[in-house]
């Protein structure tokens, strides 16, 4: 132990003494650059109070952290336009996650290991609460390797300045260890096993199985690669942003990366690079093998669990040491055209951070938005118990429904002409797109009609649909229909479903949507699923939008509760 400390201290005597490589705000090195410029002075789709900076474009969350207090965001950052390039890290600082600092960019290419590109990465805090980055570089040959950077001044909370290691690439694919060379980016945070070694894992793929590469080390600067690697699936292609925690088997608080407790699982989340969908698993981590097993029936496919069932990818999560819980965040696309995203200025937000726990079946996990969005909250309006027949739509007033919160719960007693479900049907979203918001059912569908016209040429709506299953157990489904989003054919208008892990016969449907704008955010029985849409409507945009319940079956449901509220704008830049 001794001699871990030992090196741990000569570490950060190199990096914060003569030995480093000092990054220079005045002198950015980008290559291939790719610009852009905005041509329409009308914003309607600019978010007031999802993460986005002014302009350009951005991607995937890296390095989040607590760090004295004050939460880091860094995030893929083109500085020169709203398309992918000149990838740099770009740098905002929070004290509640939802108002936001912006600094100059964290990590940008000045090194060889890095010339062509700095990609994503994850944060760890070492002993000592010393904070420590790593990310995937491109070096001259393209490779894709793994360099380390830690802050140039500890007392600084803000952390706006960082130094690189001389040494890096620390981790580089060659002959030796089989790796390719343009498949083996985003390190995880690491955690500290029994041993006192550090593990990280990268992702990778041979052929088309996805690889968690495995590398361990005793000092944070000499990594050796294992024989072998933390988890593999054939068929999955390249695994990107791996995330890999453990969540506590009761409560609702989250763990420490490196804990290694006796009531704890582990989650493995990949994002596929084939399919650009998330899945993750809930398993067990054995720290003698380092191997990591899913649980059986939890697996990396389309009939897997995600994080989120909509447009959201490139995930990554923090254990918050201040508030005892894991975040996660997530990248949210465009649907919109490259044209468009040009002419407007940017692309990409970052959805609102989500605390994360395992829900108490064990087999899944369950998501909600930190309660410090709820700061934003303002003039709530509420609708009482209130039967909402078949067929039936209901505006809810009073609230500024481009930019709103909603929390809608339904109460159905009479389950007796539910649809039987198809064996065939097995894929939610292909079922949500056969049947939409406008196809009657029995049970369903009723939910929200959101970002809507007044005439209703235009909404997405969110909601569910209730089937009686072969053992006469009942299923229910979410859908977010995009299908009439917006009069705009350009726009990527694809509608999502996942089906829900709860009993309608003892359980209340309740729906919870963060609608801002161009996205609607949703969280289906407090979270146990959750759907995000980027929609660009053309008439219900600002005070043009409008907010509805409806119930699009032939049974009669009952809204149990209904409360909405008109969200402030947010500090984003």
């Amino acid at each position: 132990m001794a001699n871990f400390y030992l090196s741990l201290f000569l570490f950060f005597a190199l990096f914060l003494g003569h030995g480093v490589v000092e990054l220079q705000a005045s002198h950015h090195v980008y290559r291939n650059l790719q610009t852009s410029q905005s041509t329409s002075p009308n914003q309607p789709y600019r978010t007031g109070y999802h993460f986005q900076p002014p302009k350009n474009w951005i991607n995937d969350p890296n390095g989040v952290m607590i760090y004295k207090g004050i939460y880091h965001l860094f995030y893929q950052y083109n500085p020169k336009g709203a398309v992918w390039g000149n990838i740099v890290w770009a740098h905002s600082t929070s004290k509640d996650l939802i108002n936001w600092i912006p600094h100059d960019p964290a990590i940008y290419p000045s090194q060889q290991s890095d010339i062509n590109g700095c990609w994503s990465g994850s944060a760890t805090i070492l002993p000592g609460e010393k904070p420590a980055i790593f990310y995937t570089g491109i070096d001259p040959h393209n490779r894709q390797v793994q360099n380390l950077a830690v802050p140039k001044n500890l007392s600084d909370p803000y952390l706006r300045e960082w130094v690189k290691s001389p040494k890096n690439p620390l981790m580089a694919p060659d002959a030796m260890n089989q790796i390719n060379t343009s498949s083996f980016r985003d390190p995880t945070t690491a955690w500290l096993g029994p041993d006192k070694r550090w593990r990280v894992i990268i992702g990778s793929k041979i052929n088309r199985k996805g690889l968690a590469i495995l590398y361990r080390s005793k000092d944070f600067l000499h990594w050796i690669k294992a024989k072998h690697p933390l988890h593999s699936v054939k068929g999955t292609g390249m695994w990107e942003c791996p995330d890999f925690f453990p969540v506590s088997t009761y409560g609702l608080n989250g763990l420490d990366t490196s804990d290694m407790g006796p009531n704890t699982k582990h989650v493995l989340k990949v994002s596929l690079d084939d399919t650009k969908h998330e899945y993750y698993t809930v398993g067990t981590y054995s720290t003698a093998k380092d191997r990591y097993v899913p649980d059986e029936g939890s697996v990396e496919s389309d009939s897997g669990l995600r994080f989120d069932y909509g447009k959201y990818y490139a995930s990554k999560t923090f254990f918050d040491s201040a508030k005892n819980r894991r975040v996660l965040w997530g990248w949210v696309n465009e649907s919109s055209s490259v044209n468009d995203d040009v002419k407007k200025g940017w692309a990409g937000i970052q959805a609102i951070p989500r605390k994360l726990w395992l829900d108490k079946s064990g087999k899944h996990l369950v998501q909600w938005p930190v309660v410090e969005i709820e700061k934003l909250r303002v003039n709530q309006v509420q609708v009482p118990s209130k039967l909402l027949k078949g067929g039936s739509v209901i505006e809810v007033t009073g609230v500024t429904a481009a930019q709103a919160d909603v929390e809608i719960s339904f109460d159905v007693s009479d389950f007796k002409k539910a649809e039987k479900l198809d064996p065939g049907w097995t894929n939610p979203q292909l079922i949500c797109s056969q049947k939409g918001a406008s196809v009657k059912g029995a049970l369903g569908p009723f939910g929200l009609l959101a970002l809507a016209s007044k005439d209703l040429k235009e909404y997405t709506a969110v909601f569910f649909r209730i089937f009686k299953g072969e053992d006469k157990k009942f299923v229910v489904l979410m859908c977010s229909d995009q299908s009439r989003s917006s009069l705009n054919s350009d726009n990527d208008k694809t509608t999502y479903g996942a089906f829900l892990n709860v009993d309608p016969v003892y359980e209340k449907l309740s729906l919870r949507s963060l609608i801002d704008h161009s996205i609607v955010e949703s969280f289906g029985v407090g979270g146990k699923a959750c759907i995000t849409a980027r929609v660009y409507p053309t008439l219900a945009i600002d005070d043009y939008a409008h907010l509805y319940a409806f119930n699009n079956g032939t049974e009669n449901v009952k809204i149990n509760g209904l409360s909405a509220w008109s969200m402030k704008k947010a500090q984003l830049y």
